[in-house]
């Protein structure tokens, strides 16, 4: 039963964790098994194949390792990096703070790029420093994808090229977390040499499982990086890998059914079917929040995300309030501003098993609060503009064609 019990269903519109299909809930709902019985490698073994594909990557070992993407960001860096190594990161919001901040306390050398939050990378200082890095003391670029705390994507094309462009060997290691299987994501065309996700974002699962997928560069960097690695060692797993066993300790089984069951869903739909998904959903969501005469946090088009928007609210309101309002009186989950833009904005989070009239409800929802915390909006104004859209775009379902 639930703790605070509402009628109908939870509208959740956070950026993680989201919405479960019924499929995958279903193919989790099971009894453990011996992970040593010839079924759970036998499994293992396509899922590692399959889920390479959400990556773009032919060339890319995977992990599937029972954590979070804290713990997915953990093994990127100890596996690929050793005390004292320079690494150039980004802090455009809160969760590349947090990745910094766990690279600091790893003894990395982290040379820090600030940008306003709201704001992307800014690429213009890279190109300085690597232009400066003649030694090639940079060993590490560490990039936050798709920063959830702002809604802002970054350019990972521009970063490849920059290092193309100085010729400058640095791994390229990308938090993917709230970007991989919803925004078009390419690690080999890229030349990403890690990446990450986390089970509870695009690919609508429980959290529990951080995904990282690791190119023959990164690969061959774990032959003698020196960082202290145990949980986490990627060594480990290719040792069961050529066993044909693949676990070095306990799997979540329910997770891995759950796993099977998402990436066969998203098959189904199509890859490029989703990410276009994705793309009319953060389309819809930025017209309705221009018809209610609000700004987005993140300040230039080139920057906007596909999976969350961070909607910035007049100095008269608490941004939080929002989200209580939302909870208390209308089932609604929204995200609350974090850090430098708490009580500032709130987050509508836009990923993962979500259709577009789900979308519409939420909108609906925002608009009603709105009005509720003394916000001048004309309701159904931002559903108006968003379903005028929509209803010019959206595809006939494919497996109903």
């Amino acid at each position: 039963m639930d703790n605070f019990y509402a009628p109908g269903r939870n509208h959740l519109f956070v950026p993680g964790p989201v919405n479960i299909p019924e499929p995958v809930i279903r193919a989790m709902n099971r009894n453990n098994e011996d992970y040593r019985s010839p079924a759970v490698p036998a499994m293992t073994k396509t899922l590692l194949e399959d889920v390479k594909k959400i990556f773009k990557t032919t060339t890319g070992t995977p992990f599937l390792i029972p954590t979070t993407g804290t713990g997915a960001w953990e093994s990127a860096l100890t596996n690929t990096l050793s005390p004292g190594d320079r690494i150039v990161s980004f802090l455009i919001g809160q969760f590349s703070l947090l990745w910094i901040d766990q690279q600091k306390r790893l003894n990395f050398n982290v040379d820090v790029v600030e940008s306003d939050w709201g704001q992307g990378a800014n690429l213009d200082i890279l190109a300085s420093k690597l232009a400066a890095d003649a030694a090639h003391t940079i060993k590490a670029i560490c990039i936050v994808h798709n920063e959830t705390a702002t809604g802002v994507t970054n350019n990972l094309v521009k970063v490849r090229k920059l290092l193309d462009q100085y010729g400058h060997p640095a791994l390229l290691l990308v938090d993917g977390v709230s970007s991989i299987c919803a925004l078009d994501f390419r690690m080999d065309e890229w030349g990403v040499d890690v990446a990450l996700t986390g089970s509870q974002k695009a690919l609508s699962l429980p959290t529990g499982m951080g995904i990282v997928c690791a190119g023959p560069k990164a690969l061959e960097a774990s032959k003698t990086a020196k960082s202290v690695r145990v949980f986490f060692d990627w060594n480990d797993y290719l040792k069961f890998y050529k066993l044909g066993t693949y676990w070095p300790y306990t799997p979540s089984i329910q997770l891995l059914y759950g796993l099977r069951a998402a990436l066969d869903l998203v098959f189904e739909e199509g890859l490029e079917n989703v990410i276009a998904r994705h793309t009319r959903l953060g389309t819809a969501t930025r017209l309705a929040v221009e018809a209610w005469g609000l700004k987005n946090c993140t300040q230039s088009e080139e920057w906007y995300s596909d999976t969350v928007t961070a909607v910035l609210v007049p100095p008269y309101i608490d941004s939080s309030e929002i989200v209580r309002r939302a909870w208390k009186r209308y089932n609604l989950s929204l995200g609350l501003g974090l850090n430098k833009v708490a009580g500032k904005v709130f987050r509508i989070g836009h990923l993962g098993n979500l259709n577009e009239l789900q979308l519409l409800g939420c909108l609906a929802g925002v608009e009603m609060i709105l009005k509720d915390v003394g916000y001048p909006i004309k309701l159904g104004s931002g559903v108006a503009a968003a379903s005028a859209y929509l209803q010019n775009n959206i595809p006939l379902i494919p497996s109903r064609l």
